[in-house]
């Protein structure tokens, strides 16, 4: 599916409209490749092409949506397209006004295509099977193209192209003991996949000596990337959107009211420059390159969709109530000098299964369960039991907070439950003096 052939099936739609009908048409496709590893071995591998047309017709305050599938030929493309548009026709009618719709009245145009330096897929998976030989691999490779077009009776006209990689993976061992890593983006380094699996290899042998026993308390730690991620996420469940702050059911509420506050190093960013996600809304409103979040370890912005905008009379700046492109600022510490740093704590490369024990605290509990070692004197001793944390981000990132990593960690989203996601987060590793273990 190509932009020529998408906008050509909208001009045709347009001349069908009635009155003073408008309707949105929105294009979403994907040209991708799957393949399914089990034993570090190829168990199944296929090729996807799909693209899904979605229409919003709207008359006075009242909108119908609906969606149906391409084939990528005209005649039974517009056939089924020409069906749909006369299906909302008839329900429209039969829908009461919507207070809160918004749209775009001012036609605009844009174009973005970013491609990806990747070798065929047959060479990346051979490199990655020749370098994890003799590991229990379990995982999924997808890469390929993303298409998001959209397209307006009013007059606008954007297209959104992207190509990229991820490939999501964890290695077993024994019994519950396995880790977990991805690697993924626009350009494939086969020597980054290669100090991932190196370090793996070393972690896998550290997982097989007993595990050590520690009791609830609080520990120093190095949260990676990966695990600094399921914080991010729990920050994004309510605690950056418009509507959630006004309705003071935010986590961040005490950050808003200046109760409370972060470490000043901390920045939080939603960058839709970054390239993987479309820059405009379904609505028809482009979006800022970067919006502040939090800045100075303070909120700044809040992201405004646009039915959050016409209710609070507000600006569009978001296509959604969580981030799609989030950002944390790198800070100094640099990997090598983690260790170090720690000198004896915990090191968690991964959290799981997090959730809010007390969000009007914004705090979070989870497990650390695989990936999480026992570091005494700068030196790993062994793995460490599965344990539940419970502690508020107020002190993460905030007063108990030591360093941030210099490199970060792009990390996109492995969902495909509707398409490939094009979620991202660009994260660094925090150092904090203390995380609160419960049991």
């Amino acid at each position: 599916m190509n932009q020529e052939y998408f906008q050509k099936l909208a001009e045709r739609l347009f001349t069908r409209l009635e009155g003073e009908e408008i309707l949105f048409c929105s294009l979403g496709g994907e040209t991708s490749d799957f393949v399914r590893l089990t034993r570090n071995r190829i168990r199944q591998a296929g090729n996807v092409h799909s693209a899904a047309l979605g229409l919003t017709l709207i008359s006075g305050a009242r909108q119908a949506e609906g969606s149906c599938d391409l084939a990528g030929e005209s005649g039974p493309d517009l056939l089924r397209a020409i069906r749909l548009l006369q299906a909302l026709r008839k329900r429209i009618g039969h829908v009461p006004e919507d207070p809160y719709l918004n749209y775009s009245t001012e036609p605009s145009e844009s174009q973005r295509r970013v491609e990806a330096e990747l070798p065929p897929v047959e060479e990346a998976l051979a490199e990655l099977i020749g370098a994890a030989e003799g590991l229990d691999l379990v995982g999924i490779w997808a890469s390929g193209e993303i298409q998001e077009g959209l397209s307006s009776s009013i007059g606008h006209r954007h297209w959104h192209q992207s190509n990229s990689f991820n490939l999501d993976w964890s290695c077993y061992l024994e019994s519950d003991k396995a880790l977990k890593s991805g690697y993924g983006g626009f350009r494939w380094d086969s020597s980054v996949l290669r100090s991932k699996l190196g370090a793996m290899r070393d972690a896998l042998h550290v997982m097989a000596q007993p595990a050590v026993t520690i009791a609830p308390g609080r520990y120093r730690a190095y949260l990676a990337p990966a695990a600094v991620q399921e914080l991010m996420e729990m920050l994004a469940w309510g605690g950056f959107d418009l509507k959630n702050h006004r309705t003071q059911q935010t986590p961040l509420l005490k950050l808003i009211r200046g109760e409370r506050h972060l470490d000043p190093r901390i920045c939080i960013r939603e960058e839709s420059s970054r390239g993987l996600a479309p820059a405009f809304t379904a609505e028809g409103f482009l979006q800022p390159d970067s919006v502040a979040l939090i800045e100075q370890g303070r909120h700044a912005e809040c992201l405004v969709d646009a039915r959050s905008a016409k209710e609070y009379g507000e600006s569009v700046n978001a296509a959604g109530a969580s981030p799609e492109s989030l950002a944390l600022d790198a800070g100094d510490l640099s990997l090598a000098d983690v260790p170090a740093r720690l000198d004896t704590g915990l090191y968690i490369g991964n959290l799981w299964y997090c959730n809010w024990s007390d969000a009007n605290d914004c705090r979070v509990t989870g497990m650390t369960r695989f990936g999480t070692f026992w570091i005494e004197k700068g030196e790993v001793q062994g793995p460490v039991k599965v344990m539940r944390f419970d502690d508020s981000l107020y002190h993460v990132l905030g007063d108990r907070l030591e360093a941030l990593t210099r490199d970060r960690e792009l990390i996109l989203s492995a969902d495909t439950y509707d398409g490939r996601s094009t979620s991202s987060a660009l994260l660094p590793g925090l150092l904090v003096s203390g995380i609160d273990l419960a049991l």
